[in-house]
């Protein structure tokens, strides 16, 4: 966690300010434009997915309405899908999990796994990537897709992914911050590195 997060390498820090490098954040938004700008070129299926509604979903809106202007399918998944008991349903088409008619944050893998059999059940192709956090991303990783996530500094399993080779990138950053919209500079400086375009107003999911 201290090489790829920027953590505190020592062991008896064991509580108060936690760190994050910003270096590591931007060297690994680099890294996973260089996978968007593969999904890209090729025309590939992404799927979005999010643990993370209150925070990341624009996030990942914004990624998906690019590379469907690039020319990516962006993976609709199937209807009626549960998990961890809630519903798995795709808003802005990011994945989700909602219980009570509430977005609900989740670390959990079941939600994934959902989607990923709906699928193969309906005869449809998987992903060709994946581009999640927490254990969607983790999921989608270990059944062999092209995974890429974004993971805060508290949460090290999606780091050791990438390091086991099970994740083709883990961004490091604060997965929840005050106000979505301060995510914006990042969400800009992502695309702009992956050579997409952030479609304007009247631009989006269908």
């Amino acid at each position: 966690m201290a090489e790829r997060c920027g953590v505190s390498d020592d062991p008896g820090h064991r509580d108060g300010q936690d760190t994050i490098d910003p270096e590591l954040t931007v060297d690994a938004l680099e890294r996973m434009a260089a996978r968007l700008r593969k999904a890209a070129a090729g025309k590939e299926r992404v799927l979005f997915a999010t643990g993370h509604p209150g925070g990341l979903l624009d996030v990942h809106r914004a990624t998906a309405d690019a590379l469907r202007v690039a020319g990516c399918e962006i993976v609709r998944i199937p209807g009626g899908l549960t998990a961890d008991e809630g519903m798995v349903f795709q808003f802005a088409d990011v994945a989700m999990l909602e219980r009570g008619a509430t977005l609900w944050h989740t670390h959990s893998p079941e939600p994934m796994r959902a989607v990923l059999d709906g699928l193969e059940r309906e005869g449809r192709p998987l992903p060709d990537l994946v581009v999640a956090d927490h254990g969607w991303a983790g999921c989608a990783g270990q059944r062999g897709i092209d995974a890429v996530g974004y993971a805060d500094c508290n949460d090290p399993a999606l780091f050791i992914a990438e390091a086991e080779g099970t994740l083709q990138v883990t961004v490091p950053l604060d997965d929840h911050v005050t106000d979505p919209r301060f995510y914006d500079p990042m969400t800009a400086y992502l695309l702009d590195a992956a050579g997409l375009v952030r479609p304007g107003p009247g631009v989006g999911s269908r």
